[in-house]
């Protein structure tokens, strides 16, 4: 019997978990200030970031402990955390009657403020404060009334990519796909909500760029540069003690904040008729479209097509076969033509699980509480903060077989019934966004777009090269080769 099939048939049960054995937590945190200082050069420096994680989980013989996360002194008054690797504990940072989700978006630390306008915007509500209801209810229906624009727009925007790749390719021999990726999604989502392009703006070209430099400022806390000539304790006191200052990307933040509020004014009205103040609601936008959207298809995208271009010409064979067929079949790119292809859904979401876009979840403890992973119990207290680090739960060998591989056809047929161990939205791939959970409202965009982006790409494309390595929070893509379609004009 196969992992995936015994943890179906009985680990998961509600009956098997109630038998497991209450143990303690093992692991700790270290003499205060010291023990998080250690904890956070063993991530960043030391070990890394996975292998922080894997050492303790080897060494206590358990998916569930104790640890510090970054970063740490001086930025996080408390870096405690209860660490959660496996796919049966990790839901319950989803739970929102078990844990409080207000001001952990970043983990133990949250950004200033002063970066969103001086506003806790949406992310950082729990669904317990009533402006969370009112904003994520907003968001929810500014989407759905876009819903007939997604498709046609956003093919729009992937026949510049698609031109600007083989430009580069032809004149430099190689195409930085990130940087074109980047463009095209902030083209995207500001044409979405502002039905402009950025370029007919004062943003001209610099938008990408500019909300790059905003996020940076936010989550430098959580990442390493991994430059050479820097040493390790000169970025450690540059990125993970202090907070970078908002000041600095102050009046970038304002060309930005402007744009949306003048041309975004059919969202904003929305806002003010459902009773949210129009500065509010333009902060609380640009956080959805620059931190949520861009921010996301940034680490998603480059991630899709690196594992795409990795699995080799005999997937891409079989990707462009159904997606032709298909699409010959329905007279287009459709809902409904999307919705008939099996495998490209399967390859979607075995990248969003082998590379979740958002790796970190937390929440705080509402209440003493009992989690269960695969062979043990543990109870948590009122007030500990809890930490999940998704691509290890979503590659929980208990669950998924060979998980440290990309399996195309993962989630074809029966295979469908793993997706509920798929994390990547804050929720279970198979829940719906709703005003009390913290799912992410464009969920169902995010996984659309990422088919539409494998379906344009193979009616035009039979097969591509490419290089990959590790960016900061997400992958790098450089094509090498493209193969144009022979029956593409």
């Amino acid at each position: 019997m196969s992992s995936s099939s015994s943890f179906e048939n009985d680990a998961n049960s509600s009956s098997s978990l109630c038998k497991l054995p209450l143990k303690p937590i093992p692991g700790g945190y270290g003499l205060p200030f010291f023990g998080p200082i250690k904890d956070r050069l063993d991530y960043f420096y030391n070990q890394g970031r996975d292998e922080f994680f894997r050492t303790r989980m080897q060494k206590y013989q358990r998916t569930v402990f104790r640890a510090n996360m970054p970063p740490g002194p001086f930025m996080a008054s408390n870096p405690n955390v209860i660490v959660l690797l496996d796919a049966v504990s990790f839901p319950v940072l989803f739970d929102t009657s078990k844990v409080e989700k207000r001001n952990v978006l970043d983990g133990t630390y949250m950004p200033s403020a002063a970066f969103t306008g001086g506003y806790r915007v949406c992310a950082y509500l729990d669904p317990s404060e009533t402006m969370h209801a009112l904003l994520k209810r907003w968001f929810m229906s500014s989407l759905a009334a876009r819903h007939h624009h997604f498709i046609p727009l956003f093919g729009n925007c992937l026949s510049e990519l698609f031109t600007t790749l083989e430009d580069d390719i032809s004149d430099k021999g190689e195409a930085d796909f990130n940087d074109i990726s980047d463009n095209m999604s902030f083209n995207f989502v500001f044409r979405l909500f502002c039905d402009k392009y950025p370029t007919e703006t004062a943003l001209g070209s610099e938008g990408p760029g500019i909300v790059s430099k905003w996020l940076f400022f936010q989550l430098a806390p959580l990442m390493t540069l991994g430059l050479s000539f820097l040493p390790n304790f000169l970025e450690d006191l540059l990125l993970h003690t202090f907070p970078l200052p908002s000041l600095f990307v102050k009046s970038d933040y304002k060309k930005l904040y402007d744009a949306f509020y003048e041309f975004g004014s059919s969202v904003l009205d929305e806002a003010e008729r459902v009773g949210i103040k129009r500065d509010e609601a333009c902060h609380n936008l640009v956080f959805l479209a620059g931190f949520n959207a861009f921010g996301g298809m940034k680490a998603l995208f480059p991630a899709l097509i690196k594992w795409v271009g990795l699995a080799g010409e005999k997937l891409h064979r079989r990707l462009a076969d159904e997606i032709r067929e298909v699409v010959k079949a329905e007279g287009g790119v459709t809902f409904a033509a999307l919705d008939k292809m099996a495998l490209t859904k399967s390859v979607v979401h075995e990248a969003l699980r082998i590379e979740p876009p958002v790796p970190f979840q937390y929440g705080k403890a509402k209440e003493d509480t009992v989690v269960h992973s695969h062979d043990a119990a543990f109870q948590i207290k009122k007030g500990e903060m809890i930490f999940g680090y998704q691509p290890f739960a979503t590659k929980d060998p208990e669950v998924f077989e060979n998980p440290e591989e990309f399996v195309p056809d993962r989630f074809v047929g029966k295979g469908g019934r793993l997706l509920k161990y798929v994390y990547w939205s804050n929720g279970r791939e198979l829940d719906i966004p709703t005003v009390e959970n913290k799912q992410c409202p464009g969920k169902d965009l995010v996984v659309l777009l990422s088919r539409v982006i494998l379906v344009e790409f193979f009616l035009r494309y039979d097969t591509f090269d490419i290089q990959s390595r590790t960016l900061l929070l997400g992958s790098s893509v450089t094509f090498k080769s493209l193969t144009k379609a022979a029956t593409h004009t």
